[in-house]
């Protein structure tokens, strides 16, 4: 019999930390906080977190370099007010959160606090599993569950050659991708469009994009810890210079077992998750991170961290942070060069495996089981030695005979 993942749910999440009260209540005393103007329909005078914003690529406006995830167990429209509290005006959600429910809270949201909806950047994902063209049902879909007219960036979901086929990576260069993205804008349902990536040949992904020259956004699988002057970093800059709009995902993954002290970030008043965060905005090309905060310490650390930011992680912090990654038994690699270089080499889907794993163990995502076994047979099958080989030479210690062994016991055994 398979463990049950940890989740949190709602009960958990109106218990955790500090609670609702408390952080709607904190006023002027905490830091970062703000006394905020009273909107039309808004209770008088709520404190409120300013974050800073960064502009999304060279047409899109200024985002919160923060921005919520859909995923977690405790998303509902209370959960929404406390993130508005908190200085988040930047929403992620995609069709298959939460089996929908994530975009009907936003839906139940943006029904309740209209005037709000002209400050929030909305972005949505579907899964044109049947050609580009099928976006443009799905994002009619997409508004009628969000009770709303247009959204802000409209992504493709995981775009990558697994579901789409092996000719998605020539998607992004042109052709019919091209002028669905066009009708779609054009019809003013969505302001911009892109695709989402956590693909173990992301590198080539984006440079396609750059190439290609229409994709207005990109959230991907990011590292800060990635080589410079390397392969990542190249094709981060083509995107940068094409005007591309860049969002960060999974930089937490692989800290969901570190330390949340450390010596040398408290020098710098920071805990780790916190100078991790730091680290991933002192990259000028990332214009927001997408994090799916668990709960409401976690929310309450990350946008004070936000609201903190102001000059990149000094060196000695980011090595000491680089450590701790190392140290820590990390669930899956957000993308070092041994493992990039690995996926060239083998048949064995290993990032992919890490992830399901990690959703399954970490956000209580049991639909993971669906997605492992979507998997080929020969994508999913490695031997001892291989495994093996990708442990040792893992910069951050993913141990992938062990990630294989989960992997069987949820979602085979």
């Amino acid at each position: 019999m398979s463990e049950k993942p940890q989740s949190t749910n709602r009960r958990d999440f109106l218990k955790t930390g500090i609670g609702i009260s408390s952080l709607i209540a904190l006023g002027g005393a905490a830091p970062g906080l703000v006394r905020g103007e009273s909107s039309e329909g808004d209770a008088p005078g709520p404190a409120q977190r300013v974050l800073p914003k960064r502009k999304l690529g060279k047409n899109g406006p200024e985002v919160t370099i923060l921005n919520l995830g859909g995923m977690m167990a405790a998303h509902n429209p209370q959960y929404l007010d406390v993130a508005w509290q908190l200085g988040i005006r930047y929403f992620d959600t995609a069709d298959c959160y939460k089996g929908g429910k994530s975009e009907e809270d936003i839906g139940t949201w943006i029904t309740k606090y209209p005037e709000r909806r002209k400050e929030l950047f909305l972005v949505t994902k579907d899964h044109p599993r049947k050609g580009p063209s099928q976006l443009i049902e799905q994002l009619d879909r997409r508004l009628e569950k969000l009770k709303t007219d247009y959204v802000d960036l409209f992504f493709i979901h995981g775009l990558g050659a697994r579901e789409y086929g092996e000719d998605a990576v020539n998607w992004v260069k042109g052709g019919e991708l091209k002028e669905v993205f066009k009708t779609v804008k054009d019809s003013g349902k969505a302001k911009m469009c892109g695709f989402s990536c956590h693909d173990g040949n992301l590198v080539a992904y984006l440079n396609a994009a750059a190439e290609g020259g229409f994709v207005d956004a990109i959230m991907l699988r990011y590292n800060p810890f990635f080589e410079k002057g390397g392969d990542l970093d190249k094709a981060l800059d083509a995107c940068h210079k094409a005007g591309i709009g860049l969002i960060s995902m999974k930089e937490m993954k692989p800290f969901a077992k570190a330390p949340k002290k450390q010596p040398e970030l408290e020098k710098v008043g920071l805990t780790t998750h916190q100078a991790l965060l730091h680290a991933v905005w002192s990259d000028p090309r990332i214009a927001s991170i997408c994090s799916s905060m668990d709960n409401l310490g976690q929310m309450d650390e990350n946008t004070l961290a936000a609201s903190l930011f102001k000059d990149p992680l000094p060196e000695v912090q980011r090595k000491a942070l680089q450590e701790v990654a190392t140290l820590s038994a990390a669930p899956m690699c957000p993308g070092c060069p041994h493992c990039e270089k690995m996926v060239a080499q083998m048949d064995y889907a290993f990032y992919d495996i890490a992830r399901y794993v990690t959703y399954y163990e970490q956000d209580g995502d049991s639909g993971a089981r669906e997605l492992y076994r979507a998997l080929p047979e020969g994508l999913r099958t490695a031997s001892t030695s291989d495994l093996h080989t990708l442990r040792e030479g893992c910069q951050f210690r993913v141990d992938y005979p062990e990630i294989a062994r989960r992997a069987e016991q949820y979602f085979i055994s």
